[in-house]
């Protein structure tokens, strides 16, 4: 009898004990935030790594967003709900800032980028860029100029190579550099000017050819995170900010090719 009873309150010690922590992970899952994040196309491979370490870390969930930084600061100004802006340039957090869409105090370069002219055909662009000077290509891809700034970055190179006007027949304009690298990917394009890390894996070239672009051809590609308007007050949203500047997560942007 004496070891039914005992028997008896053990067990309920345990269910209690259960039932506590069933309780502290709802809590913890009811508190978990969910978050709407625009982040620059070219940021796509780095920036899927970071959400896994990040929601395994705190729990948050993020619904990330690719695209243009320049179709972002429309969609932004417009009233989309994102709480964080990973740009492709510096100026558009400075602006969303400045027209009350974005937090300046919170705007910090968590990345450089670096421009690639790529070919997804073997030992079609040698090391240091003169396929651009000679016939044998037929369409050069470029992000659009006006939205993106490894668009404007690779006009910036064709005009320091003095080559602009020569190859300006030839260039075929994608909308943001994801679709750059689509063109020339699936060989609709002889060769495109992409980011590196879409090409670039442990500081290797995955496949194809291509020639990295001296940082003095164009203007650096600072790119700048901010905190939104719809981001304000959001915990979550701060976290993720300050994620991005963890070792953990500087040592994935460095894998994949940007400077820090």
């Amino acid at each position: 009898m004496h070891r039914s009873v005992c028997f008896y309150k053990l067990n309920r010690y345990f269910q209690w004990i259960m039932l506590i922590g069933l309780l502290m992970f709802a809590d913890s899952r009811l508190h978990a935030a969910s978050l709407q994040v625009a982040v620059a196309s070219n940021f796509t491979a780095p920036m899927k790594a970071i959400a896994t370490e990040f929601e395994r870390e705190t729990g948050h969930k993020i619904q990330l967003a690719f695209g243009s930084t320049g179709q972002f600061y429309a969609q932004i100004r417009n009233g989309a709900p994102f709480v964080v802006l990973l740009a492709a340039d510096q100026e558009s957090p400075q602006r969303l800032a400045a027209e009350g869409h974005a937090v300046k105090e919170s705007a910090f370069t968590y990345a450089r980028g670096r421009l690639v002219l790529w070919s997804k055909k073997l030992h079609f662009v040698d090391s240091h860029g003169e396929v651009l000077k000679s016939a044998v290509f037929s369409r050069l891809a470029i992000a659009n100029p006006k939205l993106a700034p490894y668009g404007a970055a690779a006009v910036e190179t064709l005009n320091k190579l003095g080559l602009y006007q020569q190859i300006a027949p030839k260039i075929v304009e994608a909308s943001n550099i994801a679709q750059t690298y689509q063109f020339v990917a699936s060989e609709n394009a002889d060769l495109g000017f992409v980011a590196m890390s879409q090409v670039f894996e442990h500081g290797k070239l995955k496949e194809g050819s291509g020639w990295l672009v001296p940082a003095a051809n164009h203007r650096p590609i600072n790119q700048d995170a901010v905190l939104l308007k719809h981001g304000q007050g959001n915990s979550a949203a701060v976290a993720l900010l300050s994620f991005l500047r963890s070792e953990k997560a500087k040592v994935i942007i460095r894998s994949f090719g940007y400077d820090l």
